[in-house]
């Protein structure tokens, strides 16, 4: 009955892990053969029968019998005295089978052979884990939020495993309570120790590639393919899409009427900003086409150096640069050239309006990073900051409203006097 007990306490077990019945009695027969060689120094002369079926063992030693003064070895041999009183006809030369009680290997033989077995089932598991995620790295993957913390959210799946988010993998707009589900990507599974840790991510290239293919059929069919993708989690990201077939408009088939496609993948990033743009080997258009809402006026390119000037009007500059810079790098990036945006009229570094000052003048008044916050949406001369209205810098900056009004005050002083 002890057996059948000890093989029931794991049976329970083993439903609350990723292992099956006749796995569990194959580690079972391992455990068990270790600890009768530790025993009786062998295991060859044991059969150990299990019935996955019904769940029970029974363990059986085969000893051939010998006269009483010939017993050399005790573990294959009985004496014809000890058989007989197993089976009163035995002979000399006949082998006995005979059961082996758990209780026969001794107390401690069996507390170690309990830890050996829950520590063999934690190796299974952990080598089924491991690999069981080492398949889907890259995939899209959906989990609960079990606790948060600091640094790092906890998840868990439907399976019970623990999943990684850390903070450096989230969207700087997430927000996450206990009982959320959250989706991202199986970016990597790391062995800690013996145990797998798996990290998801949300701020991959690749997430943001796998929710086209899941929320675009087009894409999940292979009509439309995604070319390159880049971005700037939860500001904005640049999507190259392309299609073999002339029939197809892969940025209209990938949008849809009014947004309606790309909606769902916008929400799920934060409201990210997502340019999806007509992929295409003519460098100069899909350079002219990555700095879009911009309009270019002309591009010279350096293939040896991977540079490309880019001449722009006046009124086109900010466009191309984008909030925080973010529209020029994201163009370079997805275009794998290094972008250099040039106002149509500019000679040697001096502007064509000789009225104008280049704001750089004022660093006496105005401090350097305010300065430098202005330049980064193309902003670096007096008049080009007093045309816009305030709200519209206070939206495409991370200056405040005060400060802009004083930084135009300033300048309105100077053409005023």
């Amino acid at each position: 009955m002890e057996n059948l007990a000890l093989i029931d306490s794991f049976s329970e077990f083993k439903d609350n892990k990723l292992i099956d019945r006749v796995t569990l009695m194959a580690i079972l027969e391992d455990v068990f053969r270790n600890a009768l060689k530790k025993k009786y120094g062998s295991d060859e002369n044991f059969d150990i029968i299990i019935n996955p079926d019904k769940g029970d063992m029974e363990i059986w030693r085969r000893r051939v019998i010998v006269a009483d003064e010939d017993l050399d070895f005790e573990n294959e041999e009985i004496t014809l005295t000890e058989a007989r009183k197993i089976e009163a006809d035995f002979e000399i030369g006949e082998e006995v089978s005979e059961e082996v009680k758990l209780i026969d290997l001794g107390r401690r033989a069996i507390l170690a052979l309990r830890q050996n077995l829950i520590s063999k089932i934690h190796e299974h598991d952990n080598t089924n884990l491991y690999k069981q995620f080492k398949d889907i790295i890259g995939d899209i993957y959906t989990a609960e939020v079990h606790h948060v913390r600091p640094r790092v959210v906890i998840l868990v799946d439907d399976e019970g495993n623990e999943i990684v988010l850390p903070k450096e993998k989230q969207i700087p707009s997430d927000f996450f309570r206990k009982g959320d589900n959250v989706r991202g990507i199986i970016e990597s599974v790391e062995l800690k120790g013996n145990k797998p840790q798996i990290i998801m991510s949300r701020t991959s290239e690749k997430f943001l590639e796998k929710l086209f293919e899941q929320e675009i059929p087009e894409v999940f069919d292979g009509l439309i393919t995604v070319k390159n993708v880049v971005r700037i989690p939860g500001e904005k990201a640049k999507v190259a899409v392309d299609s073999y077939d002339d029939r197809i408009d892969p940025v209209g088939a990938c949008v849809g009427m009014k947004g309606s496609r790309i909606h769902g993948i916008v929400r799920e990033l934060g409201n990210e900003n997502i340019d999806v743009i007509n992929y295409t080997n003519n460098i100069q258009l899909f350079i002219t086409r990555a700095l879009s809402p911009a309009k270019v006026s002309s591009i010279k390119i350096d293939e040896e150096t991977k540079r490309a000037e880019v001449f722009l009007k006046l009124e086109e500059v900010s466009k191309a640069i984008g909030r925080g810079g973010h529209n020029i790098k994201l163009a370079g990036q997805l275009t794998g050239y290094e972008l250099d945006v040039i106002r149509e009229g500019d000679v040697a570094g001096t502007v064509a309006d000789e009225d104008d000052v280049e704001l750089t003048e004022f660093s006496d008044e105005i401090e350097e990073w305010v300065i430098e916050e202005f330049a980064k949406i193309g902003l670096d001369t007096a008049k080009s900051i007093l045309k816009h209205e305030v709200e519209d810098l206070v939206r495409r900056t991370d200056l405040e409203e005060e400060t802009i009004l004083d930084v135009m005050k300033i300048l309105k002083e100077e053409f005023d006097s």
